[in-house]
């Protein structure tokens, strides 16, 4: 066989077995040489313990097949380099060797893939450098309740993994409510609405807990995931052990935990002289919020919370409704005196509109001032604000619920000793005139202003 005959056989052949390694698959491969991945490592041990045993076993029976091989392996190249010039058989021999590694690796990490990613949605290499990814993420804890924690919970898991929510256990209105009433379990609406936001699958398992049963004797209203977590409390015997398991069971990226673990219920002292007891009640009274508490007062916080807050990099209280999802948290001394030993980057997130009988008419500062009466101490460096305004749209219909978007008084918070962020953080629906805060722009801005404070920027 000819030389060139040869050469245009080898080139055929690597053709040929190049058609299963499209340039999709050779970028995945390559992923798997990433810094940081904790794999390459493993594979250099590996490949040094087979040479150590095949050593050790050629020790042991005194090299004779060693040597054995060694001299057929000389003969045979010897043979093959008279007949073919080194150049090519060389080049050759190297090819083939490269893919038998690539297909032999390919066939193992496929294998792996099959049975631990049976439905594929998701190569394993991309799953593994997210994961690496997310764990050096910062240790950030949040703290609040609502919907508005919830919001910024799905932003923030798509930049870290070690997330600690801490949430309010006041509510004692709808389902939560009626549970805590009939159970005596702890309310599970908030806490059940945060692990949906950090749970991997979070679509289908948002839909899922928060069905709400329209027929059946006793279940109309409850919503699912309110009695899971009431049901996971009952087996476990802890409602704490139950946010866990139902944590573990769903893939939740971070943890969930209450503030505290005692039957907390929220009262406020208006500017009438009235007092309202009751998280629900508090709101539909319609008056000025002079003074908030809980009884019993002090509730003894979580330990895990205390130990999540005093290993953070950072921490964010909000967004949610003030009186009702912001403070109840801080209202266990042991958590703010947590926060106000550690030293670390702390920002509060202000609500975009004012909530009717509860901070009509605040403005930004109005918020602050709340929250340092209630703490008796100023907890955070900054607070964040919505740049622009709602459409027209959304200010009519708000305007029609007595609600109006908070004002920024920034000589006042600027006296209160607050830096100011402003940003566009809000999503508003082109249909309703809704206005939420978007979770992708909230999270973004607070890992950005995170960022600049670390750097001391």
């Amino acid at each position: 066989m000819t030389t060139n005959s040869l050469i245009k056989q080898a080139m055929r052949t690597f053709r040929q077995e190049s058609r299963h390694f499209t340039p999709f698959w050779l970028g995945q491969w390559f992923k798997w040489l990433a810094p940081g991945l904790l794999v390459k490592r493993w594979m250099l041990i590996s490949a040094g313990g087979v040479l150590l045993v095949s050593l050790g076993l050629a020790i042991w029976v005194k090299l004779t097949p060693v040597f054995y091989l060694t001299q057929f392996a000389g003969d045979l190249l010897e043979t093959i380099t008279r007949s073919v010039p080194n150049y090519i058989s060389g080049p050759l021999v190297l090819a083939v060797g490269i893919l038998l590694i690539l297909w032999g690796q390919t066939r193992t990490f496929g294998a792996i893939t099959e049975v631990l990613m049976p439905d594929r949605s998701e190569e394993l290499i991309d799953v593994l450098l997210t994961a690496r990814r997310l764990n050096r993420g910062p240790r950030i804890v949040a703290i609040g309740g609502g919907t508005g924690l919830s919001t910024l919970l799905r932003g923030l898991k798509r930049s870290s993994g070690n997330i600690t929510a801490i949430v309010t256990v006041a509510d004692d209105g709808g389902s939560s409510g009626r549970l805590r009433r009939e159970i005596g379990v702890l309310p599970p609406g908030d806490i059940r609405n945060c692990i949906a936001a950090l749970a991997d699958e979070e679509k289908l398992l948002t839909e899922l807990f928060q069905y709400r049963f329209k027929a059946g004797d006793g279940l109309v209203g409850h919503s699912f995931g309110n009695l899971f977590l009431t049901v996971l409390s009952e087996i476990t015997g802890d409602f704490e052990q139950a946010i866990t398991a139902s944590s573990k069971v769903l893939a939740v990226r971070g943890q969930v935990l209450p503030a505290t673990l005692s039957d907390v219920k929220l009262w406020a002292e208006l500017e009438d002289g009235r007092r309202i007891e009751g998280e629900s009640s508090i709101t539909e009274a319609g008056g000025k919020i002079v003074r908030i508490g809980c009884t019993p007062p002090n509730p003894p916080a979580v330990p895990r919370a205390l130990d999540a807050i005093y290993k953070a990099d950072y921490i964010i209280i909000g967004p949610g409704s003030l009186y009702t999802s912001v403070i109840p948290n801080l209202l266990a001394p042991e958590i703010t005196a947590a926060i106000d030993q550690r030293q670390v980057p702390c920002v509060y997130v202000c609500n975009i509109m004012t909530q009717p009988g509860e901070t009509d008419g605040y403005s930004v500062a109005d918020h602050i001032r709340a929250i340092d009466i209630a703490c008796g101490k100023q907890l955070f460096d900054a607070v964040l604000v919505q740049k622009q305004s709602p459409s027209p749209k959304a200010l009519i219909r708000y305007a029609e619920e007595f609600s109006h978007p908070v004002a920024l008084d920034r000589d006042a918070v600027m006296q209160l000793g607050r830096r100011v962020i402003r940003a566009n953080v809000m999503a508003e629906d082109e249909e309703t005139g809704l206005v939420r805060h978007d979770s992708e722009q909230l999270a973004r801005v607070l890992l950005r202003w995170y960022g600049r404070v670390r750097e001391g920027g």
